[in-house]
């Protein structure tokens, strides 16, 4: 018999239990609200380098229990933070050169980015109480404004 291989439509996430295999679902990116912003290797220096703002980004993987877990933490976070925080999502799988680069060996892990620096790095998964404790003294009191958002009277 001969097997033949064909690339799969769309990703598909195989779940696990602890008898085995569970099953199957298809992969979410887990951005329901559109306040995280995916990005890749073209386009992490514009976004998360160069950024005015402090960053959060999150390296995950879409087969990653524990990155799927975190998905919602992180959408709080960026909702309640919006303005005064970035939160990015960098798919591993998808980027492991820019991955390498920073040391990534476990996922999730989440790495603070200020003026370009990578200033906290977070790894596995932990309540939002624990992320915020260690962010937020790098964050500004307020939101900052920009001449698009600021009207003269």
């Amino acid at each position: 018999m001969l097997w033949h291989y064909t690339k799969p439509q769309r990703k598909e996430v195989w779940i696990t239990n602890m008898f085995g295999l569970f099953g199957r679902r298809q992969a979410s990116d887990h951005t329901k609200s559109g306040l995280i912003k995916h990005v890749n290797a073209s386009t992490f220096k514009q976004e998360v380098l160069e950024s005015d703002i402090p960053v959060l980004v999150d390296f995950w993987a879409p087969w990653c229990g524990p990155c799927r877990m975190l998905a919602p933490i992180l959408e709080d976070i960026a909702r309640e933070y919006q303005g005064r925080l970035k939160v990015v999502k960098l798919n591993t799988d998808e980027n492991p050169i820019t991955a390498n680069a920073y040391g990534i060996q476990g996922i999730p892990t989440l790495i603070l980015f200020t003026r370009g620096f990578a200033r906290e790095r977070l790894v596995g998964l932990m309540p939002k109480q624990h992320i915020m404790a260690k962010i937020l003294p790098y964050l500004p009191a307020e939101a900052p404004t920009t001449a698009a958002n600021t009207e003269t009277v």
